[in-house]
């Protein structure tokens, strides 16, 4: 895989746009004047985690003696449960935070921006081929910038877009994310089961 490939496919799974409703209805409970401030705070921390795991992930992995496949089927079931409360919306909205409370880490940067699935692709081009750290890298960082740029002027997507079409954009970004969850799901299967059938 060449760069600008790795990058469109960390970008796709970032999947800026699919999060601009997320990220809309948690910062409309923040002040307007902190709003910008939160989300270049949990932009920066979400790509400080993304390059631990690039640079960390298969010292992470083998450390606590787990298998890529254990990442891809966990980053599955927390996708389709995002999924599910996106088409489903409850109150709190996707990540269920109570009205005027700052989000912290959790849920922007992870598990929003630096999501099981970005990490775990992270992981899985540092697995394939180590020698092209650095291009990884660029890969990581093209990705991240544009879904900065989008999600910094969520306004004028919002503005663009409205209140109907971005929970019209939510639910059917939810609807692909089930079907990305799913697929995650049933690749980390197929892997164990090859995996575990070439071993025994």
């Amino acid at each position: 895989m060449d760069t600008f490939s790795a990058a469109v496919m960390l970008f796709l799974i970032m999947d800026p746009l699919g999060n601009l409703p997320i990220f809309a209805s948690i910062l409309r409970h923040i002040e307007p004047k902190k709003r910008r401030m939160v989300l270049i705070r949990e932009l920066i921390i979400a790509l400080v985690i993304m390059m631990l795991f690039l640079f960390a992930g298969e010292a992470i992995l083998s450390f606590l003696n787990l298998r890529t496949e254990s990442v891809s089927i966990a980053g599955g079931i927390i996708l389709f449960l995002i999924a599910i409360r996106m088409i489903f919306p409850q109150p709190g909205g996707v990540v269920g935070l109570a009205a005027g409370e700052e989000p912290f880490i959790v849920p922007m940067a992870i598990p929003l921006m630096a999501g099981p699935s970005v990490l775990a692709a992270l992981i899985l081009l540092a697995h394939t081929d180590n020698s092209r750290m650095f291009d990884w890298t660029i890969a990581l960082v093209s990705a991240w910038g544009v879904s900065a740029v989008i999600l910094l002027f969520y306004k004028l997507f919002t503005k663009v877009l409205g209140e109907k079409g971005l929970t019209a954009v939510e639910r059917l970004m939810g609807m692909v994310l089930v079907m990305i969850s799913v697929q995650m799901f049933l690749d980390g299967i197929a892997n164990y089961i090859s995996h575990t059938g070439m071993t025994h």
